[in-house]
């Protein structure tokens, strides 16, 4: 019956078509297919769908079969934008989403296509937080596409509990043994890490419009940073040094022509995005063992603390909205415990 819905052909097609009727429109698709059998399929599966929102069982939504991952990814950074909360640490975990998960039809992909891409992360030696990362970005795409009602479902995605909180830390000795093996253009930054506590990609962004020299501090703006906040850093003592130093390093000159960087630190000019060769091998030939750059961020704020600088100060410099990071960084290490129990014993002898 026609009110049921039909099957067709076109004559610029070798597929049969069907069609149907949803809210007093008729709607038409294409089975990809040149078999009958496989139209029918359609139809029958579109007819129970259109029952099944009858009975207030799910939503009909036209077409959706045609949406893939990759557009709801791309649908997510628009939102993130908008929402003033996109980030350069967002920008590699979509990339990672995209390139596993973008080619599937978002009605196709499965709970088993998300547990193959964690199994072979994980066996690629892939922290559970920066898997989670990519895997997150995913459920948060469907689940934007839900509200908007583009989709009727999403796919169960798994998450892993994460138990890899790194607690390394660099002594000062240990920062000038990396640097003298990293190439030139790369020590600056690191040692602006080291003091400042920032992110890399907010070091690695940071421009020249950024830094009031008059006034001798930088302003980070909300969108380079992780957490969507701007922010001040005040240049004093090394970072000064720092900023002059860089300051000079800024004309690039090529022959006959010169160019003025951007960046205030950069290679030659351009942006310095992939650092993990240069800073592995430095990090062999220092012998300081497997260290990462995150760890000039813990390093700063625990010497924020030593040196007695208040915790919501410490936050404020280092971009932190929560003072979460003094327990999961573990601040504390062995020199702080040995002082304090060194505090308590003579303590202890004064009343003696």
């Amino acid at each position: 019956m026609r009110g049921d819905g039909r099957i067709y052909k076109r004559r610029d097609s070798n597929h049969w078509w069907i069609a149907y009727n949803h809210q007093g429109k008729e709607l038409r698709e294409s089975s990809k297919s040149a078999e009958y059998r496989d139209a029918q399929k359609l139809l029958k599966r579109r007819q129970q769908e259109l029952g099944a929102e009858t009975l207030g069982l799910q939503t009909f939504i036209p077409h959706q079969d045609r949406i893939t991952v990759s557009d709801l990814l791309d649908a997510l950074e628009h939102d993130y934008k908008l929402r003033g909360k996109y980030s350069p640490s967002i920008t590699c975990h979509l990339q990672r989403a995209r390139d596993n998960f973008g080619h599937y039809r978002a009605t196709k992909l499965t709970p088993k296509h998300i547990d193959t891409f964690i199994e072979a992360a994980l066996e690629a030696g892939r922290a559970p937080a920066t898997i989670n990362r990519s895997t997150q970005l995913v459920g948060q795409a469907f689940n934007l596409a839900l509200r908007r009602r583009e989709l009727n479902t999403k796919p169960y995605i798994r998450k892993l509990p994460e138990k890899n909180t790194r607690q390394g830390f660099f002594e000062h000795d240990e920062l000038e043994r990396v640097i003298e093996h990293l190439p030139t253009y790369l020590q600056d930054a690191c040692r602006f890490a080291y003091l400042s506590g920032w992110r890399r990609g907010e070091v690695f962004t940071l421009e020249w419009s950024d830094v009031d020299q008059r006034a001798r501090v930088i302003r980070l703006r909300p969108e380079e940073s992780k957490n969507g906040d701007g922010r001040t850093l005040a240049l004093e003592g090394d970072l000064w040094t720092i900023i002059e130093r860089r300051w000079n390093e800024r004309v690039i000159r090529n022959g006959r022509t010169s160019r003025i960087a951007t960046l205030v630190f950069h290679n030659e000019g351009h942006a310095i995005v992939d650092i993990k060769k240069a800073w592995a091998t430095a990090c062999t030939k220092a012998g300081v063992g497997k260290k990462l750059f995150h760890d000039f961020r813990r390093t700063a704020i625990r010497n924020m603390v030593r040196a007695g600088v208040p915790e919501t100060v410490a936050m404020k410099i280092s971009g932190h909205k929560t003072r979460s990071v003094f327990d999961r960084y573990n601040i504390t290490d062995e020199r702080d415990l040995r002082d304090a129990m060194k505090k308590t014993q003579e303590y202890l002898q004064a009343k003696a």
